[in-house]
Formats: C-alpha cells, sequence, structure tokens
C-alpha cells in the first residue's frame, strides 16, 4: 500500500487566494457603482438590452454593473460565499467556471427578456455559482462536494426557488433563471472524475 501527501500548508494557501480574489472581485463591484453614481449613473446603459446589437456588449459588462448600492449590496455577500467556496477547487477553473456562467446567463438574457428592457447585475452569476455548487458533488460523485451542495441547498434553496419564478416586480428573473441553468450545465461540463478508491497490495 503507497500513500502520497501533500504539502500540509497547501489548503491553507488555496483558502487565502479564493478570499483575496472573492474580496477584490467585490470590491471592484462597489467601485464600478461608486463611478456611475459620481457619473449620473451613465455607466447603467452599458447593461444588456435584449435582441439589440448594440446590446450584446452588455452581456460582459452587466455583471459589474449594478442600479444603485443598494443592488449591489444585496448581491455582495452570496457573491462573496459562494465565489469563495467554488474558488477553493482552484483559481483558474473557477475563472473558467465563472466566464462561462457569465456568458451563457447573458446570451441567455439577450434572447428571452422582454423588449425595451435593461438588465444588469451580478445577480445571475450568483444564481449560476449557486446552481454549480450545488450538483457539483453529485456529478463528480464525490462526498464533500455533495455535503457542500447540500448544505447551500438547504440554507438558500428557497430563497433562489423564489428568485427564478416569473414576477412583475422589476426583478430580472430571466437573469436569475438563465444563471441557474447555466451553473448547473457548467458543473457538468467541468467535471472532474471520480477520485479512485485505495487499493491494498
Amino acid at each position: 500500500m503507497s500513500t502520497t501527501t501533500g504539502r500540509p500548508w497547501a489548503q491553507g494557501d488555496r483558502a487565502k487566494a479564493a478570499a483575496k480574489l472573492m474580496l477584490g472581485w467585490v470590491a471592484l463591484l462597489w467601485v464600478v457603482e461608486a463611478i456611475d453614481f459620481a457619473t449620473g449613473h451613465a455607466l447603467d446603459a452599458y447593461g444588456i438590452t435584449p435582441r439589440s446589437a448594440d446590446g450584446l456588449g452588455g452581456i460582459l459588462a452587466a455583471p459589474f454593473l449594478h442600479f444603485g448600492f443598494g443592488h449591489v449590496a444585496a448581491n455582495s455577500v452570496p457573491l462573496l460565499i459562494f465565489g469563495f467556496v467554488a474558488a477553493l477547487s482552484g483559481i483558474r477553473r473557477f475563472l473558467a467556471v465563472s466566464a462561462l456562467i457569465i456568458l451563457a446567463d447573458g446570451i441567455g438574457v439577450w434572447l428571452i427578456s422582454p423588449s425595451y428592457t435593461m438588465t444588469a447585475g451580478a445577480s445571475g452569476l450568483v444564481f449560476g455559482l449557486f446552481g454549480y455548487l450545488v450538483v457539483r458533488g453529485f456529478v463528480e460523485r464525490n462526498a464533500l462536494g455533495i455535503a457542500v451542495g447540500v448544505v447551500i441547498g438547504a440554507i438558500w434553496g428557497s430563497s433562489f426557488f423564489l428568485g427564478v419564478l416569473p414576477t412583475d416586480n422589476g426583478t430580472s428573473w430571466q437573469g436569475h433563471l438563465c444563471g441557474l441553468a447555466a451553473g448547473v450545465v457548467t458543473a457538468l461540463c467541468f467535471r472532474r472524475p471520480a477520485p479512485a478508491r485505495p487499493a491494498l497490495g
């Protein structure tokens, strides 16, 4: 029988890197919103305008834009938590996962949101990371990942379920729904092989 051990401090280094990344990411959202406020909300025009050629650029810009400080505040805590947990599995993997969620969610919003609307905010990414974390452990058959998904689903599942229901309250349920679907698909696309069982010899 043979075993290998990694660096004992490797997990701590990874956690620090994940924390720094997400704190920086959330700080960037606040800086962008401060600039938007200072310019009379000029940046709001760069959100996603459905089925408009000019609105295609918003697919990449929208997750970093918000309609006021209350909007960015509502997205900051869940993005910080879900992003940190997802980034623990590797920064490069997390960035690839986030990029795919942002792209798929933005295209979905561009296709199905009502005409003459403007969509912006990180909630699509938040819903995407939620879906990704909930199903990742199951598709990878990883016990720790399953436990993480169950805990996240138990704590936030009901509110996220309500967030994808069609409403007329000004919230982009389309962005939430597309983000959630994108997160689930991303978990399938980025699944890692199930860990091999140790063999005695």
